[in-house]
């Protein structure tokens, strides 16, 4: 059989045998019947002396359980029964393979899979990779200035950018790379940031699609590049360093996915079911993960797995996939130094029991970690430095002349040989590589790059262009192939397996997240219950005709709408679709198509509880014929819709572009309905619209099946009153549209026919149509989602300030730089700058007071339980001039400890003492202090000096001079190599000069006590992280006092600290005091109480860890924090500490520095933080387009909608909508507002409000006004496009300008931000903002007119747009003539012998209204309305005499936002601790 290599995917097999790539030990050596085949595990590496791991490193217990489910398996017992050679996955323990004490034996286990693989002729599968004169070219930066607005609009930018266009600049990334990558084998790629490690893996991945062009032989085997891409996709996995996954699935259901969706067709004796369960089985064994199988993966919001964790499911999910070819990025980043080491054990394991060729780049690589590597790529500017053995490449460049620093790790060395600031020229060496070309010809010329060429061409001779091999290998893939599936496909299972498994999959990432569905449903019964209590019992007579139709266009419009909140959603989980897309787990229209089909059901549930509480409190016809067709539509409009928003957001590559076109459509969609303004009245222009808007279609329907059956009691029969009691109904009329002389009613049918030219009988062709538009969008979905899926790829690239002259020269110099981390090159720091940087040093005053502290215990409430203590008895001191380290395993406690030293924790309980010379703190010591956090806050288009200058300003005392606080942001930039990017945006910085920033921030500040630090290294590259600890040194051997938490660092970073405070999880002392040169005493320390012996070539920082008892499967078996307390040295401590106070007590106290809470005053706070968001808005020409685009956009398409409304009935009912849909504009420009608002008060809340820069209510002040400039800007162009298109009267434009211009953009930016403020985060804003306004659009009396609100009247008299109508209609309309069109006026046949101005004089006198023929006496011309205050008052409860009463409600209503905005912050933001103590207290007793 030509089986795949899978059956045996035996319950070993599974995953320990990538089945395409079962361990195949020896190929050659006939290992068909051999059953002592070595063990995959343990198969010799040529040339390479590497750790091995066990297989049951990560959780033995749980590999012993396996080991005894796979020997008791039922299927083995049948197997014996039958005499079969059975090794499907549930049946590999057979006879002979358990070990001699009967325990089952994971390697005999192996090779008796693959004997039995042979057996039955199933084809293994490996695939190596062989690159030759590999050229990768990048598209170069075009600009690297900060765009503007003003630069938008420069014709100079813009030509630019057009030639930019049509000839790109390129520029090479890698150039030069020879080498291969033998199955079984690990390769380390080592570089710094910027060098092209990226590029070198995702070309080695097959991933071209970014750059420009990719030059060179690159063969996988006897496969072409293009062969893998088309063919065999999934054969070739690029992990990212993020772990992407779908935060809501578990860990056990993310792996089963992948192992389903490339479950092969031979799995001899068990059911796809079956395999796929075993395989998620052994996955979750060997790598750790069954505890956490039903815990989902999470992210940033979803609380989930630990970061080691989430690598692991990483792993282990790129594995289930049997992917022969492994790359991964820089994976280790974020993870502490033993979970690294756990993710390549785990990657050892795999490929040596896979066979696999596993490709790995990683920063801060230490020791152990880079003992399981074979081979290591040491890249340099884009060329190739170093190609060979792990083993041989230090000796290779200490030949070459250069040695490592003192205990420096071997991958350390390596890339530092690469840092011309970095390396160390060995003594009686000349004539050393210097340059990236020196570097690359050196080893070209080396027996290391011959021996990597005769590698290559050995490779080449056995491997390359061979048939035969090309046809093995595609005939193992083909075998695995569901039934159905193409030969060519790159897919293993068919479509519709595929979309059963996404499906599934799709369901429980809802069920994952039920809090979303649950909200969901929430709004739309909430919504119906509102709006049908609006429109209660809407009663059958005529006037209450428009609010009917109003329903049900509501009723169509909600559904369609909150369809447009998926947008963010869908961009989310877009990479993760790329990620199994390029894995070949299945079609990306697959997930689209899921998407829809989930929905159904649901959207189903949704439509029927929205349409029962809408149908029946409104009481719309009572027939179960017209409910169902009313339901049917709904539905079948939010299906249509949803595929219209999605289809939407799978077209454009950007959110942002997706909303911005999103939201223009819902205009044009809803305006073109036909309710707000009917067919007959739209200008031939833009009449087309209503063709192609599929809730048109729906709108006739619902309108038409409600008002076929309705016969409405005519309200207002003319004439009537005072003179007319007993005229009979011939003389009579309705002045509704549709009326016939005589009747009492008005029938619906004829009504809809006359108004809107709808007809019911369209419905079934409508709905066809609605069908067809479903079909289409959904068609477009699925298109653009298989298409369309990358995102967009940003290159990044340092930007600087236009007009200034950025000293480091851009591209140009050197050609060979990463696209995509260009932004991390460093500029070489030159002799002088350095000087210059130490010469700055020694003018800095020293410090000479010391900060100690006492007995430190930190609890914290924990709700349910009882108090936690997170730090427990902790003393010790900063002494000035030394850099203390606060190390410790992660959860130990150092950034808690760091926070409550820095008095930077508002929950829990501090006791202890904390002095400052011996004595009380000042009363502003978070002044004195300086605290750099982990996360580089800054503002992001801010330059660096900006950014200096700024905490300079408001942070020393106001009475330094400005001069002076300028010269010395320059000497801060001088102190931390920051001045050749003192012009660059923080944001655009790599992360090194982001860290040296926040350093330069704190330091601005001129702390004069100390300065704290939380993980100044962590995401840095080796040579960064030491650039950054050389920094520190410097400032600390020129008085500075720091205290500095860091994640195990390399011994050459742990020699930088002077002493050390290590705590052990539950923040518990294991030691504090000097370290000594090269860490002796504190080696001497641990070894003299009992531990092991620290090896000379050890890390003593891993050392201390392990001794202890970190990480994650280590244990100590002494209890070194009782040690520590009884220790002399600790005694040692304490003494010390006495001594310092004695010293101290006996100066004058440290004084405060303010003796008010901030170093300035609030308005030159106000000011300072207006100008730094003035800068900030213009340099975001994204965000400002968007607000003015949207306003002239939205402006013109209302104005030409409603152009030039005549002055007849409908005529000045359009002009009320003209006037209502301008104002509904406000929606998507607050939405816009609040993300600027939420971005710059978290930037205060995690930075500048714990370091005391400036008050609350300042940033609050300055956010309010300088959004306010801009909104007018937007509103005046809003006036300007739509005032004299709709046709309103020049004469009265001034007030209509202030109202609209002015008084407008103030209100709906003050609302905006009061919501902003209650918000968590800009989605909820959203939300919330759509929903309050719901309520102020629902009760301003145009939709239901106030006389039919009843009980709602009052939320009539509160909603601030109620007066914003008024005062804008009665204005633009109030007191002009009516004249009625032909098929307004009403026909009244009055009595014989009386003309028709007769019979109406009396009417006329009292009603209003006029006739055109008042001689005649057979036929009335008569048009109910004559002016416009008629009109208005009689429908809208409007008066154009309240106009300035209007202006002054809006004001207060202006002046109520902007207090809110400040009381809600105070109350959600700022204020800490309850409202109500003693109530929780009492509530936690209970």
């Amino acid at each position: 059989m030509s089986g795949s290599p899978t059956h045996e995917e035996g319950t070993a097999s599974a995953p320990i045998s990538r089945v395409p790539s079962l361990p195949t030990p020896n190929r050659d050596d006939n290992s068909n019947d051999s059953p002592t085949t070595s063990p995959p595990t343990t198969k010799p590496r040529r040339g390479s002396v590497v750790s091995r791991v066990d297989v049951d490193y990560f959780d033995a217990a749980g590999v012993q359980d396996l080991r005894r489910t796979l020997s008791n398996s039922p299927a083995q017992e049948s197997a014996r029964l039958h005499g079969k050679p059975s090794f499907s996955s549930s049946a590999i323990t057979l006879t002979g393979l358990t070990g001699e004490d009967g325990a089952f034996d994971f390697e005999k286990t192996l090779r008796h899979i693959i004997r039995k693989r042979d057996e039955a002729q199933i084809k293994p599968r490996s695939l190596g990779i062989l690159f030759r004169n590999l050229r990768v070219v990048g598209l170069g930066a075009s600009t690297s200035y900060q765009p503007t607005l003003g630069s938008l609009f420069n014709p100079a930018n813009v030509l630019e950018g057009i030639q930019a266009i049509r000839r790109p600049p390129v520029r090479n990334i890698l150039s030069g790379f020879d080498g291969v990558v033998r199955p079984g084998k690990m390769l380390l790629v080592l570089g710094r940031p910027g060098s092209g490690c990226t590029t070198l893996l995702k070309t080695l991945a097959n991933l071209r699609e970014e750059y420009h062009a990719v030059e060179g032989d690159v063969h996988y085997d006897s496969l072409s590049p293009n062969d893998v891409k088309k063919f065999f996709r999934g054969d070739v996995q690029y992990c990212p360093e993020d772990d992407v996954h779908f935060p809501t699935l578990t860990v056990g259901q993310t792996l089963e996915f992948a192992a389903k969706t490339r479950a092969p067709r031979e799995r001899v004796d068990n059911t796809r079911k079956e395999y796929t369960r075993i395989m998620t089985e052994i996955l979750t064994t060997i790598f750790g993960l069954r505890h956490a199988k039903k815990t989902p993966v999470g992210d940033a919001a979803i609380r989930g797995v630990s970061g080691g964790e989430k690598k692991r499911v990483s792993i282990a999910e790129a594995l289930a996939t049997r992917s022969c070819i492994g790359v991964w990025d820089n994976s280790t980043r974020g993870l502490d130094a033993s979970t690294a080491l756990e993710f390549v054990r785990a990657l050892r394991i795999a490929t040596d029991t896979f066979d696999l060729s596993t490709i790995v780049s990683l920063y801060q690589a230490g020791e152990s970690l880079y003992q399981h590597f074979d081979q290591v790529c040491v890249l340099y500017e884009g060329r190739m430095a170093y190609y060979g053995p792990a083993d041989q490449a230090k000796q290779y460049f200490m030949d070459m002349g250069y040695e490592p620093a003192n205990r420096q790790t071997t991958a350390d060395f390596l890339v530092s040989v690469t840092d011309p600031n970095g390396r160390i020229p060995r003594a009686g060496f000349t004539n050393i590589p210097r340059t990236a070309s020196e570097f690359a010809q050196h080893f070209q010329n080396s027996p290391q790059g011959t021996a990597n060429k005769a590698d290559m061409e050995s490779y080449h001779e056995e491997h390359v262009g061979k048939p035969a091999k090309a046809s093995d290998y595609i005939d193992s893939a083909r075998a695995e192939h569901a039934k159905g599936v193409p030969k060519k496909s790159p897919y293993m299972i068919s479509i519709p397996m595929q979309a059963r498994a996404v499906m599934l999959r799709r369901v429980q990432i809802l069920r994952g997240n039920m809090l979303a569905t649950g909200l969901n449903l929430f709004s739309f019964v909430f919504q119906a219950i509102i709006v049908g209590s609006v429109f209660l019992k809407s009663p059958e007579v005529t006037s209450a005709y428009f609010s009917r139709g109003g329903v049900l266009f509501f009723a169509l419009l909600f559904a369609a709408l909150t369809t447009m909140a998926e947008i963010p959603a869908l961009y989310a989980q877009r990479p993760i679709v790329l990620r199994h897309k390029n894995a070949a787990l299945y079609h990306p229209f697959i997930e689209a198509l899921a998407l829809t089909l989930v929905d159904v059901p649901i959207t189903f549930l949704t439509s029927l509880v929205f349409g029962v509480i809408l149908y029946f409190m409104v009481g719309l016809q009572k027939s179960a014929g017209q409910f169902f067709i009313f339901f049917l539509f709904i539905f079948a409009m939010s299906i249509t819709m949803k595929a219209w928003f999605r289809g939407i957001a799978a077209a454009f590559k950007s959110e942002a572009s997706a909303q911005t076109f999103a939201g223009i459509s819902i205009l044009a969609l809803s305006i073109y309905t036909g309710y707000t303004i009917p067919k007959p009245s739209m200008i031939g222009a833009l009449r087309w619209i209503t063709y192609i808007n599929p809730l048109r279609y729906g709108f006739e329907v619902l309108l038409t099946n409600e008002f076929r059956t309705l016969q409405g009691a005519c309200v207002t029969l003319v004439p009537q009153g005072p003179g007319y009691e007993n005229v009979s109904l011939n003389n009579q009329v309705c002045t509704t549209v549709g009326s016939l002389p005589g009747q009492a009613f008005v029938d619906g049918n004829r009504f809809t026919e006359l108004s809107y030219g709808f007809s019911y009988s369209n419905t079934w062709m409508n709905f066809g149509i609605i069908i067809a538009f479903a079909a289409a969008f959904i068609a477009g979905l699925l298109i653009f989602t298989e298409f369309n899926t990358t995102a967009t790829n940003e290159t990044s690239i340092v930007l600087f300030k236009r007009g200034t002259k950025s000293r480091i020269v851009e591209a140009k110099q050197s050609p060979d730089e990463e696209t995509l981390d260009e932004k991390e090159k460093t500029a070489p720091a030159s002799n002088d700058s350095r000087a210059e940087a130490e010469k700055e040093l020694a003018a800095q005053p020293a410090m000479t007071d010391v900060f100690s502290w006492q007995h430190i215990k930190y609890t914290v409430p924990i709700s349910g339980e009882d108090d936690r203590t997170l730090l427990s008895d902790i003393s010790g001191y900063v002494a000035p001039g030394k850099l203390t380290a606060l190390m410790g395993e992660s959860g130990a406690g150092k950034t808690t400890l760091l926070n409550v030293l820095a008095q930077r924790v508002n929950i829990g309980v501090v006791t202890g003492d904390k002095f400052v010379n011996g004595q009380a703190l000042p009363a502003d010591f978070q002044s004195q202090t300086g605290y750099c956090q982990q996360m580089d806050t800054h503002q992001p288009t801010s330059t660096v000096r900006e950014a200096l200058l700024f905490s300079a300003k408001l942070r020393q005392p106001a009475s330094v001079p400005l001069a002076e606080k300028e010269a010395y942001v320059e000497r801060c930039l001088k102190m931390c190599g920051l001045e050749a990017y003192g012009d660059a945006a923080v944001g655009s910085l790599g992360i090194e000069h982001k860290k040296r920033t926040t350093i330069g921030v704190e330091l601005a500040a001129k702390p004069k006590l100390l300065l704290f630090l939380d993980e100044p290294t962590s995401g840095l590259d080796s040579q960064s992280a030491w650039s950054i600890m050389s920094f520190l040194r410097n400032l600390a051997d020129h008085g500075q006092a720091i205290l500095c938490t860091i994640h195990q660092p390399s011994a050459e970073l742990f020699q930088v600290f002077d002493r050390m405070l290590l705590l052990r999880k539950g923040g518990q002392t294991v030691y504090f005091g000097d370290l000594g040169r090269n860490a002796t005493t504190l080696i001497d320390y641990f070894e003299s109480n009992g531990s092991r012996k620290c090896l000379p070539d050890e890390n003593p920082a891993e050392f201390m860890l392990d001794v202890i008892g970190a990480g994650a499967t280590a244990t100590s078996e002494q209890n070194w924090h009782d040690i520590w307390r009884s220790s002399p040295e600790s005694k040692h401590v304490q003494q010390e500490i006495e001594a310092i106070h004695t010293e101290g007590r006996s100066r004058p106290a440290v004084g405060a520095t303010f003796h008010s809470e901030f170093a300035t005053s609030w308005l030159y706070q106000t000011g300072q933080l207006l100008k730094r968001d003035a800068e900030a808005h213009w340099r975001d020409p994204t965000y400002l387009m968007a607000k003015l685009v949207l306003n002239i956009v939205g402006g013109l398409f209302i104005g030409f909608t409603f152009f030039k409304s005549k002055d007849t009935q409908q005529g000045t009912q359009n002009k009320l909508f003209a006037i209502f849909m301008a104002t509904i504009l406000s929606v998507p420009l607050s939405n816009q507002l609040q993300v600027p608002f939420i971005a710059m008060r978290s930037i205060y809340e995690i930075r500048e409000r714990p370091s005391r820069m400036y008050s609350w209510t300042a940033l609050v002040t300055s956010q309010i006004l300088i959004e306010l400039p801009w909104n007018i800007i937007g509103s005046t162009l809003l006036f300007l496009c739509w005032y004299w298109t709709v046709g309103f009267d020049s004469s009265r434009a001034g007030y209509t300008y202030l109202m609209m211009g002015i008084i407008f953009p103030v209100y709906y930016t003050t609302f905006g931000q009061a919501v902003a403020a209650m918000s968590p985060n800009a989605e909820i804003a959203a939300l919330l903002f759509s929903f309050l306004f719901s309520f102020v659009i629902m009760f301003n009396g145009v939709l239901q007119p106030f006389r039919e609100l009843g009980w709602w009247r009052w939320m009539y008299r509160l909603s601030p747009f109620t007066y914003l109508i008024e005062g804008l209609l009665g204005q633009a309309i109030g007191r002009k003539v009516i004249n009625c069109s032909p098929v307004e006026f009403v026909k009244i046949i009055p009595p014989s012998g009386q003309t028709c101005g007769q019979y109406m004089e009396a009417f006329i006198s009292f009603a209003g209204g006029y006739l055109t023929n008042p001689e005649d006496s057979d036929s009335c011309n008569f048009c109910s309305v004559l002016s416009s205050d008629q009109f208005l008052s009689s429908g809208f409860n409007i008066s154009y005499d309240h106009h300035w009463r209007n202006f002054g409600f809006l004001i207060a209503y202006i002046i109520f936002n902007t207090v809110s905005v400040y009381i809600i912050t105070y109350l959600f933001r700022i204020h800490t601790g309850s409202f109500f103590p003693s109530f929780k207290r009492s509530t936690k007793k209970a």
